[in-house]
């Protein structure tokens, strides 16, 4: 486990705890996924570098500096062609500039913490969506017995996290329910306290499950690991 992951052992056992528990009272799965991170964006800094450097001719028009070229084809040849010397000292100092600029903004945005703050917050919601879809499909979430599988997702370094139920149960349970179920993780989450948060978002799943699918005796078998699964950067 990385070591900026806030998440303890004693965390992870406590929210282990929670799902066995909660598995206990219905036929239901429910699985949890913690990610360091869903995308590098290792488009943000290019795009950053890219905005930057082409504003480099405007910073300088704003400043004075001449970026005009003079007109060979007029008349007066001979001062247009002294005049050209400046003009082609101008566009070096451009090109300087914009290539400085494009080399410091992609070293700046690159560092992990600048690249998740200047990603727009549409693209991290939709990188942390796909991921939690994949990962339900990776994890068999969509082959339960009953259709009944619960993923909750945590993307840390985005500070998002999706819940996606399967058709089995999904279609049988108002929307709210999940909307409780997250508000209570993100609630907890935001708290630095993630073992509270995962176990408040688990046991309203639980209920929503039991209600709807109930234990029954001696044919309820654990489909899927109890465990919280770790997803380092790649």
């Amino acid at each position: 486990m990385a070591k900026d992951m806030p998440i303890s052992p004693s965390d992870l056992a406590a929210i282990e705890a929670a799902v066995r528990e909660a598995e206990a009272r219905t036929t239901g799965e429910i699985y949890c996924v913690v990610a360091e991170e869903s995308a590098d964006y290792r488009e943000t800094p290019l795009a950053w570098a890219a905005g930057v450097a082409l504003l480099a001719p405007a910073l300088l028009l704003m400043v004075g500096a001449p970026l005009a070229l003079p007109d060979l084809t007029g008349p007066d040849w001979t001062a247009a062609h002294a005049a050209s010397v400046g003009a082609r000292d101008s566009l070096i100092a451009a090109l300087v500039l914009q290539a400085v600029l494009f080399a410091l903004t992609l070293v700046v945005v690159s560092l992990e913490p600048v690249r998740i703050a200047l990603t727009p917050r549409a693209r991290k919601r939709d990188r942390v969506r796909r991921e939690a879809q994949a990962q339900f499909l990776a994890k068999n979430l969509h082959a339960t017995r009953e259709r009944t599988g619960v993923l909750i997702y945590v993307s840390l370094a985005e500070h998002m996290a999706e819940l996606i139920a399967d058709e089995g149960i999904a279609a049988q349970a108002p929307a709210d329910a999940w909307d409780r179920a997250m508000a209570a993780l993100v609630a907890g989450l935001k708290r630095r306290e993630p073992a509270a948060g995962f176990a408040a978002a688990v046991g309203l799943c639980g209920d929503v499950l039991a209600e709807r699918f109930p234990a029954r005796p001696g044919d309820n078998p654990n489909e899927l690991p109890d465990a919280v699964v770790l997803l380092p950067r790649g």
